[in-house]
C-alpha cells in the first residue's frame, strides 16, 4: 500500500531513500496520517503540516544519539512513522496503543514528552547544557509550533538559551496557527517577518555589489554597521537576534530538498540558531487546508469528505451547554466578560465570540496571563468567566493561589475537561484539579449532575461577589435534560439527596452522581437500599446533610472522578474527623498514579467507577464492616 514507508523502520532506512522519491514518500505519510486519525480521532492538521519538516529532520541528523523534542507533540505523527513504530500505527490513541504524544517510554526516539505547548525549548536547552557538561558532541533540535510563542516559558527559554550559548538549533514551524488562529502581538510580529523577504534579497545584492568597487572590503564593514538598522527598518527578526539567536529564514516549510539543504548547513554552525520555515496546516488534504481550526484535533470522519461521523445522541455535551449559557449569562449581565487561552472552539466559545466580540478574549497559549488578566478586569468591576480546561489551568497555580483567592475577587472558573478525557491520555486528564483548588482559601467549588444543572450553577456562581468559584465538568455528553426557561440558582453551600435509602449513603459529585444512582439500582437488586447525595459542593460542604446521612445509614461511600488524594473524600473524611462523627466510609476515585489513554468508557472500567463495579465494591466491602449508628 505504502511501497516507500513500508520499507522505512527507522530514520537509517529514511537516509537511504533516494532524494527524487521523497515527495512520493510524503504523500505516503499524509494518506497513512489520513487513515489512522480518520478511524481514530487525534490531531489531523498539525501533522499534516509537518511531514516534509520531518522528513528533512530525519534525513539530516542521526536520532536517537542527536536529540529532537517536538513542542507541543501534535505534530509528531509523521516522527512516528519514521521511527520504527510504522506497524504499530494504526494502534494510535486506542487503548494500550501509541499515545499520540510523544513519550520516552514508548520510544528511544521521543527524547522528551511534550502535550503541553511551550516546554520544549527550556527542555532541550537542558539536554544541550546536560550534553556540554558530559563532554559529548551530538545536536539538540527543537521543533516549535508558532502558538507555542504565544506561552511566556518558550522565552524564558530562548533567553536562557541565549545566555547561555550552546549548540541549540530551534526550528520555529509556522503555519500561522496553534489550535484556533492565532492571536496577540507575536502572531502579528511572525507574519511581519514572513511577508518581508524583499530584506534578504535587497541585503544580497547590495553586498554583492559593494564587494565589486574599489575597496570593496572597505566597503562592506561599513555596510555591516549599518546592517542591524536595515534589519529593523526591513524585517523585524531583530528581537530573536537580539535574545542571542542567530536567525535564518523564513523558508518554505514543504520544500524537502531546501529543508535538507539548509539543516545540512545548519547543523555545522555553533550557538544557538533559529531557523524560520513556513507551513500550511493540514497540508496535502483539501478539507484539513480548508478548515484548519476544525481538523486540528477530531473524533472519527470520513476520510474522504472530512465530515464528522455524529454520534446518535441528540443531547448537548457539557461544552456546548456552557457556550449557550455563557451568551445568556453575557445578555444578562453586561459586566460578563469571557476569556479562554487559545481554545475558543474546545470551549465552546465559538459562537460567543462572534455575538459579543469586545467582551472575549483570547490570550493565547498563556494560561498565567489569563488568570491575571482575569483578576484585573475583577478587579475593576467587571465579572470574568475564565474557560479553561483542567488540565491547562494547573499552569497558573500562582495566579490562583497569589492574586485570585488572596484578594476575594469574583472569577469564575469555567473547567472543562474534568476528570478522564480519552484518547489523549495522561497529559490531559483533568484529575487534579479538585485537589490543588480545594486548599485555595476563599475558592468555592461546585460540580452539576447534569448539563441543567451546570447552567444553575453558572448562574448562582456569577452571582456571588465575595471570591472566585471554580466550576468543573466532564467531557462528555449530558443526560439528555432540558435547561430551565427561567433562571435557578443552586441553593448556596446545599446539596441533594436524589435516592432514599436507609442502608448506606452513596455521595456523589458531579459527574458520579449518575454512576452512583445506576450502583443504588443494582445495590437494590442486592437487598441493600442505598441513598443518594448529590454533593453539587465539594467547598463548602454541605455538612449538617452528610452528618446526618452518616449518623442515619452508619455506611458512607465517596464517588469523584478526580484523584483520590486531597479531592472530595478527603473533603468528607475531615468533615467528619472535626466534627466527631464516626462512620464507617469507604472512598471510591482515581489512584495516586497517571492513566493511559483510551475511551472514557474503557478507562472508567479500569478505575472501578462503573455503576456495576462500585456495586460490587460496596458490597464487598459492606460485608466485612459492622455499621456505626451515632
Amino acid at each position: 500500500m505504502n511501497p516507500i514507508l513500508d520499507r522505512i523502520n527507522s530514520p537509517a532506512d529514511l537516509k537511504n531513500v533516494p532524494p527524487e522519491q521523497l515527495p512520493a514518500l510524503a504523500q505516503e505519510i499524509r494518506d497513512e496520517l489520513v487513515r489512522t486519525v480518520c478511524e481514530n480521532g487525534g490531531h489531523l492538521g498539525a501533522g499534516l503540516g509537518a511531514v516534509e519538516l520531518t522528513l528533512a529532520i530525519h534525513s539530516v541528523f542521526d536520532a536517537p544519539t542527536d536529540k529532537i523534542v517536538w513542542d507541543v507533540g501534535h505534530q509528531c505523527y509523521p516522527h512516528k512513522l519514521l521511527t520504527g513504530r510504522r506497524d504499530r500505527f494504526h494502534t494510535l490513541r486506542t487503548k494500550n496503543g501509541i499515545s499520540g504524544f510523544p513519550v520516552r517510554s514508548e520510544s528511544p526516539y521521543d527524547a522528551y514528552g511534550t502535550a503541553h505547548a511551550s516546554t520544549a525549548i527550556a527542555a532541550a536547552l537542558g539536554m544541550a547544557c546536560s550534553r556540554d557538561l558530559s563532554g559529548r558532541s551530538n545536536r539538540v533540535v527543537v521543533v516549535v509550533g508558532d502558538g507555542a510563542l504565544t506561552g511566556g516559558l518558550a522565552y524564558e527559554g530562548l533567553n536562557q538559551a541565549g545566555a547561555l550559548k550552546p549548540d541549540l538549533l530551534v526550528i520555529l514551524n509556522d503555519n500561522e496557527m496553534s489550535i484556533s488562529p492565532n492571536v496577540g502581538a507575536i502572531s502579528k510580529y511572525l507574519c511581519r517577518i514572513a511577508s518581508a523577504p524583499i530584506y534578504r534579497r535587497l541585503e544580497a545584492d547590495v553586498w554583492e555589489l559593494l564587494g565589486k568597487l574599489p575597496a570593496g572590503e572597505v566597503a562592506q564593514t561599513l555596510a555591516h554597521r549599518v546592517k542591524e538598522g536595515l534589519k529593523n527598518v526591513v524585517i523585524p527578526n531583530i528581537l530573536f537576534e537580539e535574545l542571542g539567536f542567530r536567525y535564518y529564514g523564513p523558508i518554505d516549510g514543504h520544500d524537502v530538498h531546501l529543508l535538507i539543504r539548509t539543516l545540512r548547513h545548519l547543523k555545522e554552525v555553533r550557538g544557538p540558531i533559529l531557523l524560520h520555515t513556513l507551513t500550511r496546516k493540514g497540508k496535502g488534504v483539501e478539507f484539513a487546508e480548508n478548515h484548519a481550526e476544525k481538523m486540528h484535533g477530531v473524533g472519527k470522519v470520513d476520510p474522504a469528505t472530512g465530515t464528522e461521523v455524529k454520534s446518535k445522541s441528540t443531547a448537548l455535551t457539557y461544552t456546548q451547554a456552557f457556550g449557550r449559557t455563557a451568551i445568556d449569562l453575557a445578555r444578562l449581565d453586561p459586566r460578563v466578560v469571557l476569556i479562554t487561552a487559545a481554545m475558543p472552539s474546545g470551549t465552546g466559545l465559538v459562537e460567543f465570540s462572534r455575538a459579543f466580540p469586545g467582551r472575549f478574549f483570547d490570550v493565547g497559549i498563556a494560561e498565567q496571563c489569563a488568570v491575571e488578566f482575569a483578576g484585573g478586569l475583577a478587579a475593576d468591576g467587571k465579572r470574568p468567566i475564565v474557560a479553561i480546561y483542567s488540565t491547562f489551568l494547573q499552569r497558573a497555580y500562582d495566579q490562583i493561589i497569589h492574586d485570585i483567592g488572596l484578594q476575594k475577587l469574583p472569577v469564575l472558573f469555567a473547567i472543562d475537561r474534568a476528570g478522564l478525557v480519552g484518547q489523549d491520555g495522561p497529559t490531559h486528564h483533568g484529575v487534579f484539579d479538585l485537589a490543588y483548588l480545594r486548599v485555595v482559601p476563599n475558592m468555592t467549588l461546585m460540580a452539576p449532575k447534569d448539563e441543567r444543572e451546570l447552567r444553575r450553577m453558572l448562574y448562582t456562581a456569577l452571582g456571588h461577589e465575595d471570591g472566585p468559584v471554580a466550576v468543573r465538568y466532564p467531557r462528555d455528553t449530558g443526560i439528555g435534560v432540558l435547561f430551565d426557561e427561567e433562571w435557578q440558582p443552586v441553593p448556596w453551600g446545599k446539596g441533594e439527596v436524589v435516592r432514599e435509602g436507609t442502608d448506606l449513603a452513596l455521595i456523589a459529585y458531579g459527574s458520579m452522581v449518575e454512576v452512583a444512582l445506576g450502583a443504588a439500582r443494582e445495590l437494590e437488586r442486592r437487598g441493600i437500599q442505598a441513598a443518594v447525595m448529590n454533593a453539587r459542593f465539594a467547598k463548602p460542604l454541605d455538612e449538617e446533610l452528610v452528618i446526618e446521612l452518616a449518623t442515619r445509614t452508619g455506611f458512607l461511600v465517596t464517588i469523584e472522578e478526580a484523584q483520590l488524594m486531597g479531592g472530595f473524600g478527603s473533603a468528607v473524611l475531615e468533615l467528619l474527623e472535626t466534627r466527631g462523627v464516626e462512620v464507617k466510609i469507604r472512598r471510591l476515585g482515581l489512584p495516586d498514579g497517571y492513566i493511559e489513554h483510551g475511551t472514557r468508557a474503557e478507562l472508567l472500567a479500569d478505575v472501578g467507577l462503573t455503576p456495576g463495579q462500585v456495586a460490587e465494591q460496596v458490597t464487598a466491602w459492606m460485608r466485612t464492616r459492622t455499621p456505626t449508628r451515632v
